[in-house]
């Protein structure tokens, strides 16, 4: 059983309408593996704490689309239904004229029927024309039927959904009202990740009582059933990595040192799943609590986050800072995205203009500012290295609102910044210094899965040479 839900703009209410059905399924016993279309890591932190069960992202501009179904396969082949949370508009895509990367791309890649959630708000019988629209945009799309949210109240509910139906023929499932108690606490760059203190568990519940309530839950679990038997696919890894040889024994493979925590927490799942199959071993550390990178790690991934709303904390771990220096005077191979880069420059300046020291592997400073980068990026290795040791294009994206002020005009760049559509020359971005390797760009491993076995490879070779020093 498989089900997608798309809304028809961002701020329809999918996050929480997900994550209630996500865990109001989990509730009566279901194994729910939970998705998230796009690029995106804090929406699917809500979305693993409701299921119990890793989300994974489904994105098919960044990862080509014909390993899409294999992902899909190898995540869901033990669950008894898939959930997949839409991004944006069910259209939205790369760009205007195609939906590359799209909810609706992905909905025909798995064969998932889908439902979509109209906005109610401040509306009534426009309304069908926007659910009818949707449904002849796409004949190739299985649209289910509808949900309405942001109803006014009961009588603006069943009307709405009563034009819905006369004009699309197909089931709404249910409209809500408007909860402000069911309103997930938002900042800069979106909703606030699970990983942070919060009432998360409460939160869900009352979101899957809220759903249980409102909408019909066993019909939306009749669409999910009636979702067509996908092809047996080959191993996801298995199609990644053909002739890999055995995997080392846990004691003499790589480690790499993974970075999760508060401030820590923007990786993709698949992302390790590719460093073990490639023959690592992954062992998480905080960089705000630990006073040290784990013993005898061949490898660091700073993963992004948000360090400027623990600059303080950060700043104060000095030992942290040390240790990870004196890693990278060892040479071992550091893979820093985005908030990892922000941590390794000079110092963070935060949303309230107060700067504070941090690790300063690289030169320059960090500083938010109003402006968001966001958007998917092609890219070029800017050199031989480490981790490209050919160059290539590759897809990836790009999402913050901080700046690195400062970078020496001379620091060699780690890649270089294709814009396609202005037709400009290539953007320097990030910076490749011997064994660290540092940018703003985040990369989905499974877009070219041999960056997995460069990275370890890498760590190996470091592992190598330092035994045998």
């Amino acid at each position: 059983m498989r089900l997608l839900i798309g809304g028809v703009h961002s701020g329809v209410g999918k996050t929480t309408l997900v994550s209630g059905l996500v865990r109001a399924l989990s509730r009566r016993g279901l194994t729910v593996q939970p998705f998230k279309v796009g690029p995106d890591y804090i929406d699917p932190s809500y979305l693993t704490l409701a299921a119990g069960r890793v989300c994974r992202n489904l994105d098919s501009w960044m990862v080509p689309p014909e390993r899409i179904p294999a992902l899909f396969n190898q995540a869901a082949k033990d669950a008894d239904i898939a959930v997949i949370e839409g991004v944006m508009g069910l259209f939205d895509g790369l760009n205007y004229s195609e939906d590359s990367g799209s909810s609706a791309q992905v909905a025909r890649l798995i064969q998932a029927p889908s439902v979509l959630i109209l906005d109610a708000a401040k509306a009534a019988r426009s309304v069908a024309a926007t659910a009818l629209g949707f449904m002849q945009f796409d004949p190739q799309l299985n649209l289910a039927g509808f949900i309405i949210n942001y109803a006014a109240g009961a009588s603006h509910g069943a009307g709405v959904a009563q034009a819905v139906q006369a004009n699309t023929h197909r089931p709404v499932f249910g409209w809500l009202p408007y909860n402000p108690d069911l309103k997930i606490p938002e900042r800069h760059l979106g909703l606030v990740p699970t990983l942070e203190s919060g009432p998360w568990l409460e939160f869900l519940d009352r979101a899957a009582d809220f759903v249980e309530q409102y909408l019909d839950v066993n019909a939306l679990l009749a669409v999910a059933a009636e979702a067509p038997a996908l092809p047996e696919t080959q191993s996801a890894i298995l199609k990644a990595f053909p002739g890999l040889p055995a995997q080392e024994d846990a004691v003499n493979a790589p480690l790499i040192a993974v970075a999760r925590d508060e401030a820590f927490n923007f990786i993709y799942e698949d992302n390790l799943d590719l460093l073990k199959a490639a023959g690592a071993r992954v062992k998480f550390f905080s960089p705000l609590n630990d006073a040290a990178l784990p013993a005898g790690c061949d490898g660091v991934f700073l993963s992004g986050g948000f360090p400027e709303m623990f600059a303080a904390r950060l700043s104060a771990n000095t030992s942290l800072q040390i240790s990870t220096k004196f890693a990278y005077a060892q040479q071992i191979p550091i893979y820093a995205e985005c908030g990892g880069l922000m941590a390794l420059t000079q110092s963070i300046t935060d949303l309230q203009g107060q700067t504070y020291p941090m690790f300063g592997l690289l030169p320059g400073r960090s500083e938010m500012t109003p402006r968001l980068n966001m958007g998917y990026r092609l890219v070029t290795p800017n050199a031989p290295s480490w981790l490209f040791p050919v160059a290539e294009n590759l897809r990836c994206h790009e999402f913050h609102y901080s700046t690195w002020l400062n970078r020496p005009l001379d620091l060699p760049p780690a890649y270089l910044i294709q814009n396609r559509l202005t037709g400009e020359a290539p953007v320097a971005e990030g910076a490749c210094i011997g064994s660290l390797w540092a940018s703003y760009i985040h990369l989905h491993f499974w877009s070219a899965p041999h960056i997995a076995l460069n990275f370890v490879s890498a760590c190996r070779k470091n592992k190598e040479r330092r035994h045998d020093a």
